[in-house]
């Protein structure tokens, strides 16, 4: 047996998506911490993995070729770990073109937009005491959840279970990002989507994705020195270069 995937991680939306996805192949990995809030992700030699400075990252020692392979950016390890293992990501083009535009879709649209509404939601307000210079920004980026929301309430009342058809690294990439009380919303407004969210967390692969590294996860909301720190770092981030 090869040795394990090493998956550079941390307990996050975008990190989710990964160690679901491994679960779901029944690939083994080994979880190395990248803590964003102590500024780990900026590190010189996770850089070499991840020049963006972000997390999840990971390193296949059986890559192509039998060789070693680093890949960054969630959607292509998604696609990368479909390919090697040839699960949730059909060959058939047309089946291949509705998984991929869902998740272009995620990455280009819910998770920027659903990252920004809880940042003004949760965590701005710690950062600039004055909420009425956050409340254009609370609306914006909360109306633009709720409507991305619809768009997958859309998706899924035609008589579809999941995003693409059938399972697949889109609802891998989409599910985790479904945070709704973080996001101002209400899933009973969208009971299609609800169905689906719950359909999705019963996997059992799912459970598992979600629940890997959970005790390395802070509130970054609570006014301890060290989450100020991890704010500081979070949102206050220049270039290294």
């Amino acid at each position: 047996m090869s040795a394990p995937i090493e998956l550079y991680y941390w307990p996050t939306p975008n990190g989710w998506k990964v160690s679901i996805a491994l679960e779901e192949m029944g690939l083994p990995y080994e979880i190395k911490p990248v803590n964003i809030g102590a500024g780990e992700q900026f590190e010189p030699a996770f850089l070499k993995i991840s020049p963006n400075n972000r997390m999840p990252a990971i390193i296949d020692p059986d890559g192509p070729g039998g060789e070693p392979v680093s890949v960054f950016e969630s959607a292509a390890i998604l696609q990368y770990l479909g390919r090697k293992t040839g699960q949730f990501y059909p060959d058939d083009e047309r089946a291949r073109i509705e998984v991929e535009q869902w998740l272009y879709w995620q990455m280009g649209g819910l998770g920027p937009m659903a990252g920004q509404a809880h940042h003004f939601r949760s965590y701005a307000k710690k950062i600039e005491p004055d909420e009425s210079k956050l409340e254009y920004g609370k609306q914006r980026y909360t109306n633009e959840v709720n409507r991305l929301y619809g768009v997958l309430e859309r998706a899924l009342s035609d008589g579809r279970d999941y995003v693409a058809g059938e399972y697949s690294i889109a609802d891998m990439a989409i599910w985790p990002w479904i945070l709704p009380e973080g996001q101002g919303q209400d899933l009973d407004d969208f009971p299609k989507l609800k169905a689906w969210v719950e359909r999705v967390g019963e996997r059992p692969a799912v459970k598992a994705g979600r629940a890997a590294g959970k005790d390395l996860r802070s509130n970054l909301a609570d006014d301890s020195e060290d989450m100020k720190k991890a704010r500081a770092v979070l949102f206050g981030q220049k270039s290294t270069s």
